[in-house]
């Protein structure tokens, strides 16, 4: 199974500079390395100082990037949905253009990044897949996508089959609009199959987020909430990397000013992220650019630290032999968190952040008897008896 690590940060804080040099260093130490973006952006190549390909190509030994073909997986992964899509609204009276914009739908791009992404790690060909995420909030909503379009599906795909076919030649005779055949709604279900199995490869025992900061007050604050709300999703934070720290040494009264300002955040970091390792990247005369100057960058940033072994600890979400479930949201205030129960399911809000939580039989049958937040762990018991919907 390949390791795959995950990048994400505030936009400007050099994720894609430390998920490239990560992919050198796992390169120069053997491993057979992927290193693809989810981010638009697509400035991988560039850091590389190379030229993407529409596929994954060989850019120093070992090391592989992969710039998606959005055109081309978008007409492999999702075709026959669009195909349709474009064809009903050509009924409706749109000309081919307008029907052909409108069917590309927001986020489709990084949602195919990602069931590429999902491919490569299938094809059992890398050691180690290094992902360049979008910025926080873009990464958030894409990674909450698959939970939350399981929900969905699962309670409207069994009754929209059955009203499709009971009401297909009435739609067709009454709105004169064609509706979407088997084989149309079977490209849906692959898709939807598709996308959990991406949740089962990046919330897995292999693959784990690092969070890219720099050493300011704004940053800090966001990489804060964005630690809380992966983990409410289920995905395993293993690491903080904080950028362009000046170093003390030799500053100037200008820089001494930068020096002292990040010395206090970092340690708003350090105390924050516990107990996660901190790598530090000093703040570097010139860009780094190329594998060779991102293989210098990577060697000072993890030291003489692993970055490639599996993460440790207990994954955000479990559930114990006595039937409590306990629920990682590291940094989560009381007053920011609430729970509900509707039924066979948990619904967790923290912040602006929801998960709906599919409770097992075991304790979908059981009431809630209480919840505490105690030391970044949401702990609900459940009881004996009926439910309390």
């Amino acid at each position: 199974m390949s390791r795959v690590l995950l990048f994400t940060g505030k936009g400007g804080v050099g994720k894609t500079t430390a998920a490239a040099a990560t992919a050198t260093l796992a390169a120069k130490a053997g491993h057979k390395t992927l290193v693809v973006s989810t981010d638009t952006a697509h400035s991988l190549a560039d850091t590389l100082g190379v030229t993407a390909r529409g596929e994954p190509a060989e850019v120093s030994p070992g090391l592989y990037l992969y710039q998606v073909d959005t055109q081309k997986a978008l007409e492999r992964q999702w075709g026959e949905l669009r195909d349709y899509a474009t064809g009903l609204f050509a009924e409706l009276g749109l000309d081919e253009v307008t029907a052909e914009e409108i069917t590309v739908l927001p986020g489709a791009e990084e949602v195919i990044a990602l069931l590429e992404l999902r491919e490569q790690a299938r094809s059992g060909r890398w050691d180690v897949i290094v992902v360049d995420c979008a910025p926080t909030a873009e990464t958030l909503r894409l990674l909450a996508l698959p939970e939350a379009l399981d929900w969905h599906v699962n309670r409207l795909l069994p009754v929209g089959r059955r009203l499709l076919r009971t009401l297909s030649p009435l739609i067709r005779r009454v709105a004169q609009v064609s509706v979407p055949e088997d084989h149309v709604v079977g490209a849906g279900e692959r898709l939807h199959r598709g996308l959990l199995e991406i949740r089962e490869l990046l919330t897995g025992p292999d693959a784990s987020v690092r969070l890219v900061l720099t050493p300011e007050a704004v940053v800090l604050a966001e990489a804060r909430r964005t630690l809380t709300s992966l983990s409410l999703y289920g995905y395993r934070v293993d690491a903080v990397i904080a950028n362009r720290v000046f170093p003390a040494e030799g500053a100037d009264p200008w820089r001494r000013k930068w020096v002292t300002a990040q010395a206090r955040h970092m340690a708003e970091v350090e105390e924050s992220f516990a107990p996660l390792p901190v790598h530090t990247v000093p703040y570097l005369d010139a860009e780094p650019v190329g594998v060779e100057v991102l293989g210098r960058v990577a060697e000072a940033m993890y030291g003489e630290a692993d970055p490639f072994a599996p993460p440790a600890g207990d994954p955000p979400l479990r559930i114990t032999p006595e039937g409590e479930l306990i629920l990682a949201l590291p940094l989560a205030e009381k007053g920011e968190v609430d729970l509900a129960r509707k039924r066979d399911e948990l619904i967790v809000d923290v912040g602006a952040y929801r998960r709906v939580l599919a409770l097992p039989a075991a304790l979908a049958r059981r009431s809630v008897r209480e919840a505490v937040l105690r030391d970044g762990l949401l702990r609900v018991r459940f009881e004996a008896g009926g439910r309390d919907d």
